[in-house]
């Protein structure tokens, strides 16, 4: 029935009166919890001492994080978009010295593991080609229980303290108004957050350098990120860091390679991990450690329990101590990619946690998201999460309980139930916390040895190559210059020029800009309302025990390979190819381990000089040189149709754009006279047999796509 009411429109007014009252320009507006509560300290969840560990009644912690953790419903928050395998982990030699884990005492056991690897940002719809973070988390299903390494490929994180995380993913995220932009931190809400939090400059350095666009997640390295402990049988503790080791090398591609493969392949590490497991060629990690004694906890110069630090290898190096293998891909992906749920506090005796306040705070952050996400506090009993040992205690029931407990005692102590299960003694693999001794006061503060936020910046920075450090300043002109706020980008170049005044003067170039005589100093960064700020001063003046460290190089890594294995090679033909300058130098490839795809005008079959025939793999409107890591045209007749081919001529020019080895044989160095590669040489990468020689051609082909790139083409490109 319409409504005849003759007040409507007053009532209106007086609506939208009320409403006004409301609205205000933020001047007169504090921070609250969800009950009105005003908030002082923003920055800092509750600790037991400025080094201590947080406690459990922090409240505001607890709600904040509590919220943030249900707000996706079903995908998760971060991490969404990830791929996964099965295999298993193997010890080199016990390490009873130093931890007393089960997994790590029997180099003849295979523990069971499962990998979990993902970007950070998108959704489980975005592209695994955003320059993002990458997670590498691994499930190990031991004897004793079910352990998991909840890491990343970079060992530090943009932020301190966990009571930030909410305020770091609502800032990368695609902005509340317009959900854009999807992936990508290249927007004013990510910087304008970072220009504010000068301790994530270390991270920004890793997320902008080519860490961030790994050209496989088998060529990635991983980090646990925190700081965690070994304890051995004499409860004797060493904090430990831990490192993936991957057995292919370091590999990266290029801006403009991942965003044009995002376009042709948006699956393509997904595709790449799970065909290269599907043909045999199973990936391999090492598992290092950097082990410091307690009595070293404050030897160095930074903060073993800040996680935007690193520990140089140069001061501790990395011992392997055993592999993993992946060797069999999910056989449902909703049911074990989708549904496994980590949680660094799954551990197993011989495994502690440190007071690292980021790391506190996701002790119980991941147990509330997986309700959310999953539904039910029986989450562990979903197959891919279930332990492999046996599983006795007193929790019943709740949504999708699987598990048919029988008798009537569900309590301890009782017994009516003859006591069971028992609690277990040490001796008997029960686990105990660490005895640390607290002696402090409760306090919403941090360490002032957390407050140096450039010196390791500075550090990975100094490390690179110089092509290595042009792409980090590429990357920072594009990501800043996609921020519409001048002010966010003015922030931004003060908190570069701490880093290094070369990479902050090229970057303002780009934007236009004059770097600031100094950096902008942030209203309450990192501390309460009331606290004193001079005491969270940058250490500026602080030196580094080490100024560069080969390992922070991608380039320069000593764990690079000169394996060709599972590297893409594209075959550009045409009818009329000679079969020889195919069929020898594909033979030579793949005895290598590499993947030969034969490229061509037309799907089906492609003929030779001779009259036999290939099958091509792709065409060139599906094919494109970015998803290849090098590029051949054999000889043939043919080879005519080829050159009037500007698919196949811009092939090979985009190849010669990003660095990558290209060769030629016979006729097919027409080709390449006709790009952008004419007249180099096996110097710059270009392999060009004017008179085909097999075993030459071969091994040089070889040797260049072992070497991955060409970087001296990029500066003279």
């Amino acid at each position: 029935m319409k409504n005849t009411n003759k007040n409507d429109s007053s009532n209106e007014d007086v609506k939208q009166q009320d409403l006004n009252k409301n609205i205000s320009d933020g001047s007169d507006q504090y921070l609250t919890t969800n009950q009105g509560l005003k908030i002082n300290d923003n920055n800092n969840s509750l600790k037991a001492g400025e080094r201590g560990p947080s406690l459990l009644e922090d409240f505001i912690l607890r709600e904040k994080i509590t919220h943030f953790d249900h707000e996706r419903i079903p995908e998760r928050i971060v991490h969404a978009r990830g791929s996964a395998a099965h295999g298993y982990f193997q010890v080199y030699q016990s390490m009873e010295k130093y931890s007393k884990a089960g997994f790590l005492q029997d180099p003849k056991i295979k523990t069971p593991v499962f990998t979990r690897f993902s970007t950070v940002a998108g959704s489980r719809g975005s592209t695994d080609l955003a320059r993002d973070v990458r997670g590498f988390s691994v499930k190990f299903y031991t004897d004793e229980g079910n352990y998991d390494l909840v890491g990343n490929n970079m060992p530090v994180f943009f932020i301190q303290d966990a009571i930030k995380f909410p305020d770091l993913i609502h800032a990368v995220k695609p902005e509340p108004h317009n959900e854009m932009p999807q992936a990508a931190s290249a927007h004013d809400t990510f910087w304008d957050f970072i220009s504010l939090m000068p301790e994530s400059m270390h991270m920004i350095m890793w997320a902008m350098s080519d860490r961030a666009l790994p050209r496989s997640l088998r060529m990635m390295e991983g980090f646990g990120v925190h700081t965690f402990r070994f304890i051995n049988s004499n409860n004797e503790s060493h904090f430990v860091k831990f490192h993936w080791k991957p057995k292919l090398g370091l590999h990266a591609v290029l801006w403009d390679e991942a965003q044009k493969i995002s376009g042709k392949n948006s699956d393509f590490h997904r595709q790449d991990l799970w065909e290269a497991i599907d043909n045999g060629n199973f990936p391999e990690w090492e598992l290092g450690v950097q082990l410091i004694s307690e009595a070293d906890e404050h030897k160095y110069d930074f903060d073993l329990l800040d996680p935007t630090k690193l520990v140089p290898e140069e001061l501790v190096p990395v011992t392997l101590i055993g592999k993993m293998v992946l060797d069999r891909n999910p056989d449902n992906f909703f049911s074990e990619t989708e549904q496994v749920a980590f949680h660094p506090g799954h551990l197993v005796p011989g495994i502690d946690f440190t007071n690292d306040p980021l790391l506190q705070g996701r002790l119980f952050s991941y147990t509330d998201t997986q309700l959310s996400r999953l539904g039910s506090p029986n989450f562990h009993e979903i197959p891919i999460n279930r332990t492999i040992s046996p599983m006795h205690n007193n929790q019943r029931d709740g949504h999708m309980r699987q598990e048919i407990n029988v008798g009537r005692v569900s309590y301890h102590p009782n017994s009516l139930g003859g006591g069971c299960p028992y609690q277990a003694r040490i001796d008997q693999g029960g686990f105990v916390s660490f005895n640390e001794r607290i002696d402090a006061q409760k306090v919403r503060d941090r360490s002032a040895s957390f407050s140096d936020h450039f010196s390791q910046a500075t550090l990975f920075f100094n490390s690179q190559t110089k092509i290595e450090q042009n792409h980090i300043i590429n990357a920072l002109r594009f990501e800043l210059g996609k921020v519409e706020t001048e002010a966010i980008r003015h922030r931004m170049l003060g908190l570069l020029s701490e880093i290094d005044k070369t990479l902050a003067a090229k970057v303002a170039e780009s934007l236009g800009m004059v770097v600031p005589i100094a950096p902008e100093k942030p209203i309450n960064h990192g501390v309460g309302a009331d606290a004193d700020p001079n005491k969270y001063e940058s250490i500026l003046e602080k030196k580094q025990a080490v100024n560069q460290s080969d390992a922070l190089s991608m380039l320069k890594n000593k764990i690079q390979s000169d394996a060709i294995v599972t590297r893409q090679i594209a075959f550009l033909c045409t009818d009329e190819f000679n079969d020889a300058s195919v069929n020898i130098v594909k033979k030579a490839l793949e005895g290598e381990g590499a993947v030969v795809k034969i490229i061509a005008p037309h799907l089906g079959t492609v003929a030779s000089e001779s009259g036999t025939s290939i099958i091509a793999d792709q065409t060139y409107l599906i094919a494109s040189s970015v998803l290849f890591d090098a590029v051949y045209i054999p000889s043939g007749k043919g080879i005519a149709t080829l050159t009037k081919n500007k698919d196949a001529i811009d092939f090979v020019n985009e190849a010669y754009k990003h660095c990558k080895a290209i060769a030629a044989a016979g006729e097919g160095t027409e080709v390449v006279d006709m790009s952008d590669a004419k007249g180099k040489g096996l110097a710059d990468g270009i392999i060009s047999n004017v008179v085909f020689d097999s075993k030459n051609l071969s091994n040089s082909f070889i040797k260049a796509i072992a070497q991955h790139r060409f970087w001296d083409r990029e500066e003279k490109l």
